[in-house]
């Protein structure tokens, strides 16, 4: 029996009646079986449609390009669609980056080892050597690559050197700000987790700006990285309560738990083909 090939087929377009049949008939009509489908809807009324449905054929890997030429024409155009089609046998590439904080980057990693994030990990790339001994031991290669103000834009290209050409670029705990050169190379493929629930205290050291406020409740932010600091879209967050008793080291303590699980969903998710980002918002389909 050939190797079942899952496909996961996200769209965006126009609301109109009659899309989610149009969708699951020409599918049908391929011989495909949809394991899950999601959709929503701004609007009732002239709204924008977006769904993800997962599907799984024991010949997807010979009906693929006909079946991908034939949505186009009969659903693609027709439909006004942005639509991408992925499948499980090609695996994304991810890049780590990372400065000294450890929590984020052994979270991926350990849940990688596990096989809850479907990928192969190119590389890790730090602008500092502290983390290098506990990377290889999960058998990922290790790149020391410093960074000063003077040194950026080198520090950059080496970056790319060793990244391989990722499919995902992950900022776990990487304390620089990338160039915009640099993100326009991997438009919605970059995902930093930020020590804040955003869009409240963005900028550094946004613990201390929050226990020096007084909040009664601190958070953490994955998002898609853009040209503009910590104002891409959102794709997770998550809080926990704390009081006046709590000093900004209890808030540390605090937000690094929540960091390094927000993260990992909002990674995962993205592997899983879950999101669907437009004007600036994100879909996510858990």
């Amino acid at each position: 029996m050939s190797e079942i090939i899952k496909a996961r087929l996200r769209i965006t377009c126009p609301d109109k009646p009659g899309i989610v049949a149009a969708v699951t008939n020409f599918l049908h009509s391929h011989g495909v079986n949809i394991t899950d489908l999601d959709q929503h809807s701004t609007d009732a009324m002239g709204g924008v449609f977006f769904m993800r449905l997962e599907f799984y054929s024991e010949n997807m890997a010979v009906i693929r390009p006909a079946l991908e030429s034939a949505f186009e024409s009969v659903l693609g155009g027709p439909f006004e669609m942005d639509w991408q089609i992925d499948y499980t046998d090609r695996p994304r590439s991810v890049a780590i980056l990372v400065s000294r904080f450890e929590h984020c980057l052994l979270e991926l990693l350990w849940r990688w080892t596990r096989g809850e994030l479907p990928c192969t990990i190119s590389a890790v790339i730090s602008n500092h050597a502290d983390l290098k001994e506990a990377v290889e031991r999960f058998g990922v290669p290790f790149h020391h690559v410093p960074v000063t103000a003077e040194t950026k834009a080198e520090a950059e290209t080496r970056i790319l050197e060793v990244a391989g050409d990722p499919d995902l670029v992950v900022l776990a705990r990487y304390m620089q700000v990338l160039s915009p050169e640099f993100v326009d190379r991997f438009p919605g493929r970059i995902i930093n987790i930020h020590h804040s629930f955003l869009p409240a205290f963005a900028g550094a050291d946004p613990y201390r700006q929050a226990q020096e406020r007084g909040v009664k409740i601190i958070g953490a932010t994955a998002h898609y990285v853009t040209a503009e600091l910590d104002a891409g879209p959102i794709i997770e967050q998550d809080t926990a309560r704390v009081t006046h008793r709590n000093s900004v080291e209890d808030f540390k303590d605090i937000g690094r738990d929540l960091e390094r699980q927000v993260l990992a969903r909002a990674v995962r998710w993205h592997l899983e083909d879950r999101i669907i980002a437009h004007n600036g918002r994100t879909m996510v389909f858990r």
